[in-house]
């Protein structure tokens, strides 16, 4: 089993991860609509820890949005890169998460993080910082609120209300995927507006509350964090 290891110029303090941060939010591509909804490649990313042996694995799933089929799958194993700091989880993860898209043969196409975008408490989020590294289209599609305020949307699939930031800003909306359903809260990584953010999540909501890149890809990286687990007993 290969583990991938950490950058060496990866920030190992708080102070260094909210520079890199301050540099690379400037960076953030806001006023392009993204691909066309159920259409081209999706990629569904999200990562499983195991603090104890100091082992992140990565998942990156990809799949046709007009089928919602999977295409192609693939898997990394990293050393957890940076400690636990609330507003900076990106940088315990995003190397693995590199080396997983790496591994792909098809192009992702547009990403699905499980996770935030601009709506983070200092607008860059694991959906951000990721498109920027890779220069890809990102959303974030989380299933649970962070720091901000929100109405509860209506009750039927599509309807959405604004997440406000302290300050009244918009920075993403919760959206029903299902009738009756928790929302989700959707915001913009890079390259995507957030109404294409929202039209891409029903796309990939047809049957579920969550998005099937998301589903499909929470369970292969479990799957894998357990053979990773078995690999270092």
């Amino acid at each position: 089993m290969k583990i991938t290891g950490i950058p060496a110029a990866w920030p190992d303090s708080e102070a260094e991860a909210l520079a890199v941060q301050d540099e690379l939010r400037g960076k953030v591509v806001l006023d392009e609509p993204g691909p066309a909804p159920g259409s081209g490649l999706v990629t569904g990313v999200d990562v499983a820890y195991d603090d104890e042996r100091d082992l992140v694995v990565a998942a990156a799933v990809v799949l046709d949005a007009a089928t919602l089929e999977v295409v192609e799958e693939a898997t990394a194993v990293g050393r957890v890169a940076f400690p636990y700091v609330p507003g900076l989880l990106a940088f315990r993860e995003i190397p693995t998460v590199l080396a997983a898209l790496e591994r792909l043969d098809s192009g992702p196409g547009m990403v699905i993080c499980d996770g935030y975008g601009l709506a983070h408490p200092r607008r860059f989020g694991l959906a951000s910082h990721l498109g920027v590294l890779t220069g890809l289209p990102v959303i974030g599609v989380a299933k649970n609120p962070f720091t901000f305020t929100y109405e509860q949307p209506g009750p039927r699939r599509g309807d959405s209300s604004p997440l406000l930031a302290d300050d009244g800003a918009e920075v993403g909306r919760a959206l029903r995927t299902q009738d009756g359903t928790k929302p989700v809260f959707v915001s913009v990584g890079h390259r995507v507006s957030l109404d294409g953010a929202c039209a891409h999540t029903l796309e990939l909501a047809r049957r579920y509350r969550l998005p099937e890149s998301t589903r499909h890809a929470d369970s292969l990286c479990r799957r894998a964090l357990k053979e990773a687990q078995q690999a270092t007993s």
